[in-house]
C-alpha cells in the first residue's frame, strides 16, 4: 500500500497579516484585529502583540492592560475570504484534494499531485514560496504521511516554518509530545491524563487499548492510535453535503459571555469559508455546546429561506446561545452547523420564519 503524502499549511497570524500586508505603516507593531472597547474582542492577533500575551477571544479591555501600544483594527471577512480564495487558487495548482480546515488552513494530499513532483517537501516550499510572492504572506507547513503528523509538523516551526516527520521519526517525535500537542486534547482531558500520569506520547503508548477507552471512551482508540503514528482519516475533499459544520475546543472552560460569543464568532469566520468554498447554504441552524462535565446540548432554528452569509450566521447563533443559562455550567465546546439545503425541504415541513429581536444587534 502506497504511503500518503499529506501537506498541512496553515497561514501565519492571518487576519493580523493581511492587514499589515494592505497596510504597511503597521507592519513590525503590535496590531489586534477586532474590538477596543468594552465589549470588545480580540479576533487575532499579530506575533508581535502575542509577545505580550495578547490573543484571540481575549477582551479588548484586557488586550490594552497588556500592552497599551496595540493597534486595533476593524474586522474585513471579505478581505479575508478574497485572500483565502488566492491561496486556494496556489494549491489547485499541485493537487485537487484539499480539505479545506478553516479559512487559513488546510490539508492537501499530494501522493499523486499534478506537477509530477516526488517529494511532498518540495512542493510545500514552491507553495511557501509563492504565498509569499504573490501574496506578501507567509505560511508554515507541516509534511508527513498522514493528518495528525502533517499537524504536528506544521506547528513545530512556527512562524514562516518548514517541518517534515519522516516515517522513522514518527514514533520519536510523538514519544517527546506534550498530551496537549495531541487532537482532541483540550485543557480538561489534559488534566484528567495527568491525574493518570500521562503527560507525553511515550506515556500515553504505555496505556493499553482497555485503560485508554475505559478513561476517553470512543477517543482512548484515537489517541490510542495517535501515540503509535496511526492516523487513515483521508483528505476529504468531495461529497454529498446535507450539512456543513465545525467546532471548537476553548483553551480553558469558561462562563463569560463576552468570551464565549468571542468563540461564537471565530466559529462562523470558520464555517463561513467552508460554506464559500463548499457554495453550501441551508434553512437549518444548530448551535452544539459541550460543558465542563462533558453533557452536550443543542439547540437548532430553521427559517424559510435558504442562507449563508456571515452577519446572519453570527446574529441567529447568537439569540440561540443567549437562551441559555450557563452562568455555572461551564463551556468547553462550541459547535455551529448549517443543514437543510433548498433541495432537502419537503412540503409540510416545519419551518421558522426568522423576525428581528431585541437582541439581535449582537
Amino acid at each position: 500500500m502506497t504511503m500518503r503524502k499529506i501537506i498541512h499549511i496553515d497561514m501565519d497570524a492571518f487576519y493580523a497579516s493581511v492587514e499589515q500586508h494592505d497596510h504597511p505603516e503597521l507592519r513590525g507593531l503590535p496590531v489586534a484585529v477586532g474590538g477596543a472597547e468594552s465589549r470588545g474582542v480580540v479576533c487575532a492577533a499579530s506575533y508581535e502583540a502575542r509577545r505580550f500575551g495578547v490573543r484571540s477571544a481575549m477582551s479588548g479591555t484586557k488586550a490594552r492592560k497588556l500592552c497599551p501600544q496595540l493597534i486595533f483594527v476593524p474586522v474585513n471577512f471579505d478581505r479575508y475570504r478574497e485572500v483565502s480564495r488566492a491561496i486556494h487558487r496556489i494549491f489547485h495548482d499541485y493537487t485537487d484534494i484539499i480539505e479545506p480546515i478553516s479559512l487559513d488552513e488546510a490539508f492537501l494530499d499530494v501522493t499523486e499531485n499534478k506537477v509530477g513532483e516526488p517529494m511532498a517537501v518540495e512542493i510545500a516550499r514552491e507553495i511557501r514560496r509563492r504565498i509569499r510572492e504573490e501574496l506578501g504572506l507567509t505560511a508554515s507547513a507541516g509534511v508527513s504521511y498522514n493528518k495528525f503528523l502533517a499537524k504536528i509538523a506544521s506547528d513545530a516551526r512556527k512562524p514562516d516554518g518548514l517541518c517534515t516527520i519522516h516515517p522513522t521519526q514518527a514514533l520519536d517525535v510523538i514519544a517527546e509530545l506534550p498530551v496537549e500537542a495531541f487532537w482532541g486534547v483540550g485543557r480538561a482531558t489534559a488534566e484528567r491524563m495527568h491525574l493518570l500520569g500521562i503527560r507525553t506520547g511515550a506515556d500515553l503508548r504505555e496505556r493499553s487499548l482497555e485503560q485508554l477507552t475505559r478513561h476517553f471512551g470512543k477517543a482512548g482508540r484515537v489517541f490510542y492510535d495517535y501515540a503509535r503514528g496511526v492516523d487513515e482519516r483521508p483528505v476529504v475533499y468531495e461529497w454529498v453535503r446535507k450539512s456543513l459544520g465545525c467546532e471548537r475546543t476553548f483553551e480553558e472552560n469558561s462562563t463569560e459571555p463576552l468570551v464565549v460569543e468571542a468563540h461564537l464568532a471565530e466559529l462562523v469566520t470558520e464555517l463561513d469559508g467552508r460554506l464559500q468554498r463548499r457554495h453550501f447554504s441551508g434553512r437549518t441552524l444548530t448551535l452544539r455546546v459541550k460543558f465542563a462535565d462533558f453533557s452536550v446540548l443543542s439547540r437548532s432554528a430553521s427559517f424559510a429561506e435558504a442562507f449563508s452569509a456571515p452577519d446572519l450566521l453570527l446574529q441567529r447563533g447568537l439569540v440561540l446561545l443567549r437562551a441559555l443559562d450557563y452562568s455555572d455550567r461551564p463551556i468547553r465546546l462550541l459547535g455551529l452547523s448549517l443543514s437543510n439545503p433548498p433541495e432537502e425541504l419537503r412540503p409540510g415541513m416545519w419551518v421558522q420564519q426568522w423576525l428581528p429581536f431585541a437582541d439581535d444587534e449582537g
